[in-house]
C-alpha cells in the first residue's frame, strides 16, 4: 500500500469518482469498483478495466429498515422484494456478484471468475479492529484525501 500511495494523486470520498475522473480524462488511472468502470466503458468512455492479479477489494451494498419507521409493512414488502430472485436478476445486469449465487449473468469487460479473485477477508476481525485500521490509514495516507 505504501508503494501504491506514492502514485496516488488524491483519495476521494466517492467510490465511483476516481473512475469518472479517469473516464473524463482528468487522470490516467482511477481505482474504483467494477460497476462504475463497466458502466462508463459501455457509455463509450475511452477506458479499459484492469483487475489486479493480487486480488480484488470488496464493495458491499446493504438494505435496512429504520427502527420506528411509520410504514413498516411497506418497508418489509420492499425488503422482501429487494432480496428476491427477481431483484437479483435486475442487480445482475450491473453487478458481477449478487447475494444469491449463480444469478448474475456475466458482464462485458468483467472477468467471469470475479468472485474467486476477491481477497480473502475476515470481516469479523476487520469490524473488531475498525478504529485501529482507520487510525493507521489516517496516519499514513490521509494527507492526500480530498477535502469535504
Amino acid at each position: 500500500m505504501d508503494a501504491l500511495h506514492e502514485n496516488i494523486a488524491q483519495y476521494t470520498h466517492s467510490g465511483s469518482k476516481p473512475c469518472n475522473m479517469a473516464a473524463a480524462g482528468e487522470y490516467v488511472v482511477g481505482i474504483s469498483f467494477e460497476y462504475r468502470g463497466n458502466t462508463n466503458k459501455a457509455k463509450g468512455a475511452p477506458i479499459d478495466l484492469v483487475f489486479p492479479k493480487e486480488g480484488l477489494g470488496w464493495d458491499l451494498e446493504a438494505f435496512a429498515i429504520m427502527k420506528g419507521t411509520r410504514k413498516l409493512d411497506a418497508a418489509k414488502k420492499l425488503a422482501d422484494w429487494a432480496s428476491s430472485k427477481d431483484a437479483m436478476l435486475l442487480y445482475g445486469k450491473n453487478f458481477a456478484i449478487t447475494a444469491q449465487p449463480g444469478v448474475a449473468a456475466p458482464l462485458a469487460n468483467v472477468p467471469r471468475d470475479y468472485e474467486a479473485r476477491l481477497v480473502k477477508m475476515d470481516f469479523g476481525w476487520a469490524a473488531e479492529n475498525r478504529e485501529r485500521i482507520l487510525t493507521e490509514w489516517k496516519k499514513r495516507y490521509d494527507g492526500k484525501t480530498e477535502k469535504r
